[in-house]
């Protein structure tokens, strides 16, 4: 493993063709074994620290249409959070049901699981049938796993029957020293940043902007208003850079006066702090309080000089949705993923059946959304939104960090890299752009 870091560090990527992919790695890992060891503990007191392993595990065997990857960077997503904290289910379940597929996808089923959707690195080895990509090659990966074998996936690959969440609901995750990806989740390394910085915003990035700019969730068009939820954290912050980019205008709800600043850094001007505005959607437990909806939805129109939302960019849930669904304007979309704050969803349907409001479910990308959404990072159009940066074996206070949504914008992990600050290979370009790069750095 040091010589492949050695000559990833020398720039010497024509050499690691040649070098040996060693037969083990470092990677986080979660144990099958330990899947109840929360058993009875609410959710905010499971610690990510206890249940997140820094493991030295086998590499496994590359098959056709795969590539091995040198991991110089990876982050943390709340997915990795879910993983370890075994909410809302365990996720072996996952790669048994994966491994029960082929011979091949058997691999991934282990008792223990490598984490994480998000890397960049450098190509070590691909596959047979692999043309696009080759060792030396400079790399972030998306986290969309399909088999494509169903004719269901080839309008869309997100509705492919077999598709997963690579890092999830697939094995061998971005935490770690290695990764297997596929080929096709593979992608240009944006040449103007860091290994930390150009690992951040995969997931979250591409997820953005399906949910927000393709056609496939909400098809934001210029002049549109949105309504973005959380509107500085790993989410709404590519929302709000995307709706800025875009010609739209975005109301940012936040919690803090702290992270307004961060969505007037990016450029936003309405914003809503709900805790200075002291909105409570919920009398109990059981029951919604329209009168709350009806005051957000007066504060949005004082701020856009009488305008409702055409799109409200969902992810809180259950504590937001029905204020989401009552505050869209006629005919206006409710754009969903995620469910941060719980999966079960209550609204009053008269405004939507009556108001021909929409809503729409949307789960990360396809590769085509995730390349283009890459491709405005590469051009520094939309920039990273990393706050902190963890070594790889301190990876159990990085996702507690998400976990108790203690951190702004996305949380990094170096992994192969020994420091931060490596990897910029257009120094020009970075320069142009360092402002908004740095934004969310020490927040």
């Amino acid at each position: 493993m040091q010589e492949i870091l050695d000559a990833i560090l020398a720039g010497e990527h024509d050499a690691l063709g040649g070098l040996a992919v060693p037969d083990h790695y470092r990677g986080v890992t979660v144990h099958e074994d330990e899947a109840e060891m929360f058993a009875g503990i609410p959710s905010r007191e499971k610690d990510p620290r206890k249940s997140l392993h820094l493991d030295d595990v086998p590499t496994p065997e590359l098959g056709p249409g795969e590539a091995i990857v040198a991991v110089m960077a990876s982050a943390i997503n709340y997915n990795t959070v879910w993983t370890s904290i075994f909410e809302p289910v365990s996720t072996f379940g996952f790669l048994k049901r994966y491994g029960r597929i082929s011979p091949l996808a058997k691999r991934h089923d282990l008792p223990y699981h490598v984490v994480g959707s998000d890397l960049a690195g450098v190509v070590l080895r691909t596959g047979p049938g692999v043309n696009a990509w080759k060792p030396g090659d400079q790399v972030v990966a998306h986290c969309l796993s399909v088999e494509l074998e169903s004719p269901d996936g080839h309008g869309d690959s997100m509705m492919d029957p077999e598709q997963r969440i690579w890092g999830f609901e697939t094995n061998f995750g971005g935490l770690a020293e290695l990764a297997l990806v596929k080929s096709n989740q593979l992608m240009p390394k944006p040449e103007h940043l860091t290994w930390e910085e150009a690992a951040a915003p995969g997931l979250v990035n591409s997820t953005a902007y399906r949910q927000l700019v393709s056609r496939n969730g909400a098809d934001m068009k210029q002049g549109d208003t949105v309504l973005i939820w959380g509107a500085s954290g790993g989410l709404g912050s590519y929302a709000t850079q995307f709706a800025l980019n875009g010609g739209a205008t975005p109301v940012c709800v936040v919690s803090s006066p702290e992270k307004a600043d961060i969505c007037r850094k990016m450029g936003a001007e309405l914003i809503i702090d709900r805790s200075a505005e002291g909105y409570r959607f919920w009398r109990d437990e059981h029951h919604q309080d329209p009168k709350e909806w009806k005051r957000l939805g007066g504060k949005i129109r004082e701020l856009t000089g009488g305008d409702d939302p055409d799109i409200v960019f969902e992810h809180p849930g259950r504590e937001t949705f029905g204020a989401s669904v009552y505050v869209a304007r006629k005919g206006g979309t409710i754009v969903t993923c995620a469910s941060t704050s719980g999966y079960e969803h209550s609204f009053d349907n008269r405004y939507l059946w009556m108001n021909l409001k929409r809503i729409v479910g949307s789960h990360f990308a396809n590769y085509r959304e995730s390349w283009e959404a890459n491709k405005l990072i590469s051009k520094g159009l939309i920039h990273p939104t990393l706050s902190k940066v963890y070594p790889l074996a301190e990876t159990g206070q990085a996702a507690l960090d998400v976990h108790t949504n203690s951190h702004q914008g996305k949380v990094g992990v170096l992994a192969l890299a020994p420091e931060e600050g490596l990897g910029v290979t257009n120094p020009e370009l970075r320069e142009r752009h360092l402002e908004g790069i740095n934004r969310f750095r020490g927040i």
